[in-house]
């Protein structure tokens, strides 16, 4: 019956949401479903490799390309990737010009084999709703984030505990199977958007797709039940079962082309890189990457580089400058892994079986943090305090400094007792993400009950008909 259903997958274009749903595809396709993925031209080329391999090798993967109106928005030519924006400010902009998809979509829709029986939509796409209520079909969304977070999302709104306190003011995250104090300065923008009329407009867009998601049919999380259950046990209670952790996503690429051009090519020659790193003792390398998005100013680059050095151990350094690439490029002339928290790369982190040290940056990521840190017990966080929006080009230049990334640095790659606890627990984690993706694994498991879900919907919707 699997063969019968379709499976329409509209996804944010930025790298962090659209690289796992592309991920996901794959893997629903692998269980006879037909999927369409709705994507950009230029972000067709950008990912196609992946999914033009999979077309290939049998799986039941379309692609439906659409144009994407950046002119018309005010956006530069070519810009079709929330990475692709000169400037966050556009952000709105960019929203704007996705949500004319809306119309093409639907003209399209009784024309696609077979007739869509659910659309997977990022929740950030809030009019994909109305598509799917339009044609009376399921509309799930998948949320790039944890459990954890959306628990502590969700018990936030509830209480409002957060509402009159200052920035700095500690609260205790209410409702948690643990005790995790944070200050709401490092909540994400829905409970602390900043001041400025851009902070705002942008708190607007978040209350409507904050509104817009508890409507959903039910949720798809890239997590798997062993990393987080506690949190997603409470978490299903909350959606009335209709949580489904389907991941880590990331696992699911066996092939190591599929691993290569999951994003955008590197800058650096590959061969080179892992020449390098084979040269290296085991577990002496630090890899830092903080995101596709975030883009440090260079004073902060540059304590973050210096703070490295001063560790001395080894390390990989991910650049991404964005407008102030050239300036930290012309300074740059002279076993563990840091990260920005985002959850793709801390699922990753995950998989790969590596203590964390965690520089949270903006959105959820200080959750993450938290959930790394002092859940899991796999991570050291750097000391940031605050969230640094990302539309803020009055953020401070420096919030962490050398020696706090020296010290962190030292901590996770400590050999004695506590570093070799964390080192046994990223271990087993790795274990546990290997075995969740198996035949019998809970991944795939509740892959085949979302499946089932929407079969009977279906059903019961042609028998209604």
């Amino acid at each position: 019956m699997a063969s019968n259903l379709h499976f329409l997958i509209i996804p944010l274009m930025c790298p962090g949401h659209l690289i796992p749903m592309v991920d996901m595809a794959k893997l629903i396709a692998q269980h006879s479903v037909t999927v369409t993925v709705v994507i950009t031209p230029g972000n067709a080329k950008r990912y196609g490799a992946v999914l033009h391999r999979a077309i290939a090798s049998g799986l039941p993967v379309k692609l439906l390309q659409l144009q994407f109106p950046a002119s018309d928005h005010g956006l530069p030519d070519g810009c079709e990737s929330v990475d692709d924006l000169p400037t966050f400010n556009l952000t709105k902009n960019f929203f704007d010009a996705l949500a004319t998809f809306q119309k093409p979509l639907e003209h399209v829709f009784n024309n696609l084999e077979p007739i869509p029986s659910c659309i997977i939509s990022d929740k950030h796409l809030t009019w994909t709703a109305e598509v799917a209520n339009k044609f009376r079909i399921p509309w799930v969304i998948f949320d790039g984030m944890s459990c954890f977070t959306q628990l502590a999302t969700h018990n936030l709104c509830v209480s409002k505990i957060h509402e009159k306190l200052s920035d700095f003011d500690t609260l205790i995250l209410p409702g948690l199977p643990d005790k995790i104090s944070m200050t709401k300065a490092q909540l994400p923008g829905l409970f602390n958007p900043g001041s400025s009329a851009k902070a705002k407009e942008m708190l607007s867009i978040r209350e409507r797709i904050r509104e817009a998601e508890l409507e959903a049919y039910g949720t798809l999380i890239n997590s798997f039940d062993a990393l987080e259950t506690r949190y997603i046990d409470q978490f299903r209670k909350v959606k009335q079962g209709r949580v489904w952790c389907i991941g880590p996503f990331s696992n699911s690429n066996k092939n190591d082309l599929d691993k290569a051009q999951r994003g955008s090519k590197d800058s650096i020659n590959n061969h080179e890189c892992m020449t390098w790193l084979d040269s290296q003792r085991n577990r002496s390398v630090i890899y830092a990457c903080l995101g596709s998005l975030t883009r440090l100013t260079p004073l902060q680059f540059i304590e973050l580089a210096l703070g490295l050095e001063d560790s001395q151990f080894a390390f990989i350094l991910v650049v991404k400058g964005g407008s102030r690439t050239e300036e930290i490029e012309q300074w740059l002339a002279v076993g563990a892994f840091l990260t920005h928290c985002g959850w793709n790369s801390t699922i990753e982190g995950v998989c790969a079986g590596v203590p964390m040290i965690a520089w949270p940056q903006f959105a959820e990521q200080f959750f993450n943090e938290r959930l790394v840190v002092q859940v899991l017990g796999t991570g050291v966080g750097v000391g940031a305090q605050r969230v640094m929006h990302l539309d803020d080009d009055n953020r401070d230049a420096i919030q962490v400094k050398r020696g706090d990334v020296c010290k962190a640095v030292k901590m996770v790659m400590d050999e004695g007792r506590e570093g070799e606890e964390r080192r046994e627990k990223a271990k087993y984690l790795k274990q546990m993400a290997a075995k969740t993706l198996e035949e019998e694994g809970s991944s795939q498991l509740n892959l085949k009950l979302f499946i089932e879900e929407i079969r009977l919907h279906t059903h019961k919707g042609q028998l209604v008909g």
